[in-house]
């Protein structure tokens, strides 16, 4: 299709994003059923909850753009998804695979933090500043449960020996090791989460 003004792409870019919303709330819950992690699971079933209320909020940037709710493939989502799908189909034991889960999840994140953030920005430059806030409440919780997953990530790390032994060695001093380097991750995730909202 012809895209001859900020408004269309603008539309363009919510069809997208209400596919890929609607396809993960397909997918989410195949994730938590197979996650071994407590807590894995249960922040991917909060996440699903966050997920159908996001779907909801992009009801209401359809109402205010005037348009009725349409979705338009995601093939990047979807992309995305059939990826996760073949990491539920490995197998490894169940630190391994619950890392694995998580590595699959936080790809969602990202790829929604980057749409959610275009699409913002050009409600912003369009002067739809309700629009815009709408889409920036959506990016923070994607960014929340990204961070979120990161920890549970160290977490679930921390049990995995980096032989694959399993012997137990090495686990003091691999845990010391994670934290710096966990810190450095979330220090350049919080600035990467700053430069990404136009001033």
């Amino acid at each position: 299709m012809k895209i001859d003004t900020l408004n269309t792409l603008l539309e363009e870019e919510i069809k997208d994003l209400y596919d890929a919303e609607k396809r993960l709330v397909r997918a989410i819950p195949k994730m938590a059923k197979a996650a071994s992690s407590e807590e894995l699971r249960s922040a991917l079933q909060e996440h699903l909850e966050v997920t159908k209320q996001q779907v909801e909020r992009l009801d209401q940037v359809f109402e205010l753009l005037d348009m009725k709710p349409k979705a338009k493939t995601c093939a990047g989502m979807k992309g995305i998804i059939e990826e996760g799908d073949e990491t539920l189909e490995m197998d490894g034991e169940d630190a391994l695979m619950d890392a694995a889960i998580i590595g699959a999840a936080q790809r969602v994140e990202h790829y929604e933090m980057a749409a959610y953030a275009s699409a913002r920005t050009m409600a912003e430059h369009l002067g739809n500043q309700e629009v815009a806030d709408l889409l920036q409440q959506t990016w923070d919780e994607e960014n929340e449960a990204d961070e979120k997953l990161s920890e549970i990530a160290s977490e679930v790390l921390g049990t995995v020996q980096g032989g694959g032994d399993g012997s137990g060695e090495g686990t003091e001093v691999e845990d010391e090791e994670a934290e710096p380097a966990q810190a450095r991750k979330t220090g350049g995730r919080r600035q990467g989460a700053g430069a990404s909202r136009p001033s």
